[in-house]
């Protein structure tokens, strides 16, 4: 995985003559998988995903997507739980799922070795999970445990709300994960109606990195996903906005530091705009130490532990989202700094120096994502969730190079409405309530 990191480095700093080569392989009933070819290391990294996540969960069962995921690799065909883990252990194979919003994502590692064996496995998973009755209670107990945890975390709890808040009647207004009581309320018919509905041909995108061929993997993919149904069952999440009118909610709870979340509406992945607000977020919020909302809110005053903007583009919706930990004495300063920072990015937009150094940091930076093969693959299956292109890690530093100052600070005074920002803070703010 090392070598796969400098071998993209290498060629995302090299001049345009040395492109990254992602291929696309096509298996012989049509399935498509997108390649980056390493042969240094005997490793293969085959990410994947099925469009349609936890935002589909039947109402009163919210929580299934997210149990499907996490009961498919407990058994399949004739191998029980024990059987089916005790054959990817011995083989040092990882073979996991989880659910999101928009999809169920999947991966798979192994060593080039054992590449049959795994595949194997992942189609035995993919097209006859067992979902037997103890692994189904197990993970339901695992994942009622967790829930009751992050019930007392103040920022997952802030995090929640927030969505509740922005969302309401909407899919991406219910936690992925459900809630105690929807969870309790799923059953093993549920999830295999989940997973017969979701895990089909035409909504599966697959990225693959490492030891493997064309050809190969040509055949494997084929092997491995043949067997799914054509088509899922048919699906639409509504388009919407968020809520967000400018309210703050307060839950209180005993806790020294309160959690903040926040949120406004954002633009969509395949927005025009999209890389000049990602320049303007990176100043506002999104460069770490170097952002305004850091300087101004933990540097210079130190009213806040954290604080940090992103964008989040979902597929039927689009925030501009951030988070801060404060103490309940300095909560109401903190957001009043946090508007006022939105503001001013607003009015006055960014300068040119700050729009070169954060173009500098946002090209140069991007090859330290691809730290490892599994990095890469899971790259390649949201440049094709996102309809990016398949040439898009070789277009990427283009796209920032080619916003100018008036587009950047266009996008800040079209975007940002601090009056719009909704705020939901769980501890016990001084002198802060509801307003709304």
């Amino acid at each position: 995985m090392r070598a796969a990191l400098v071998v993209i480095a290498l060629f995302l700093m090299a001049p345009p003559a040395m492109a990254v080569d992602v291929q696309k392989v096509v298996s012989k009933s049509g399935l498509e998988a997108w390649l980056v070819e390493d042969h240094a290391n005997p490793i293969i990294s085959l990410h994947f995903a099925f469009r349609g996540g936890a935002a589909l969960d039947p109402d009163g069962k919210e929580g299934v997507a997210d149990m499907t995921a996490s009961t498919l690799d407990e058994g399949a065909g004739d191998m029980d739980s024990q059987a089916f883990q005790g054959r990817l252990d011995g083989s040092a194979i990882t073979l996991s799922f989880k659910a999101g919003h928009d999809a169920i994502t999947g991966r798979v590692e192994t060593l080039t070795a054992t590449r049959d064996q795994a595949f194997e496995l992942l189609h035995l998973a993919l097209t006859a999970p067992r979902f037997d009755q103890e692994p189904v209670s197990r993970i339901r107990d695992q994942i009622l445990a967790a829930l009751r945890v992050s019930m007392e975390d103040p920022s997952k709890i802030a995090g929640r709300k927030l969505m509740a808040v922005l969302f309401p009647g909407h899919p991406y207004g219910r936690p992925v994960e459900g809630t105690p009581e929807s969870i309790s309320a799923v059953t093993i018919e549920d999830i295999r109606a989940f997973a017969k509905g979701r895990l089909a041909r035409d909504n599966l995108v697959i990225g693959a990195v490492g030891d493997i061929t064309p050809d190969e993997l040509s055949r494997i993919i084929e092997s491995t996903f043949g067997g799914l149904p054509a088509k899922a069952a048919p699906w639409e999440i509504p388009q919407t906005r968020p809520a967000s009118d400018g309210r703050t909610v307060v839950i209180a709870k005993p806790v020294p530091q309160s959690a903040v979340s926040f949120a406004q509406q954002g633009l969509k992945r395949n927005d025009a705009d999209f890389y000049a607000a990602f320049i303007i977020n990176h100043v506002l919020g999104g460069g770490g130490f170097g952002s305004r909302l850091f300087s101004e809110v933990r540097d210079k005053r130190g009213l806040a532990y954290s604080i940090h903007s992103y964008l989040y583009p979902l597929d039927a919706a689009a925030l501009v989202s951030g988070s801060a930990g404060t103490a309940n004495a300095a909560v109401a300063e903190t957001l009043r700094l946090v508007r006022e920072e939105w503001r001013k990015m607003a009015e006055q937009g960014i300068s040119e120096k700050e729009l070169a150094d954060t173009k500098t940091y946002l090209t140069g930076s991007f090859p330290l994502r691809f730290s490892s093969s599994q990095h890469i693959a899971s790259i390649l299956v949201s440049m094709q969730l996102d309809s990016l292109g398949i040439d898009y890690l070789n277009k990427r530093n283009s796209y920032i190079e080619a916003v100018t100052l008036e587009d950047a600070n266009r996008v800040a005074r079209s975007l940002l409405k601090p009056e719009t920002l909704t705020m939901v803070v769980v501890g016990e703010p001084k002198g802060l309530t509801d307003n709304k």
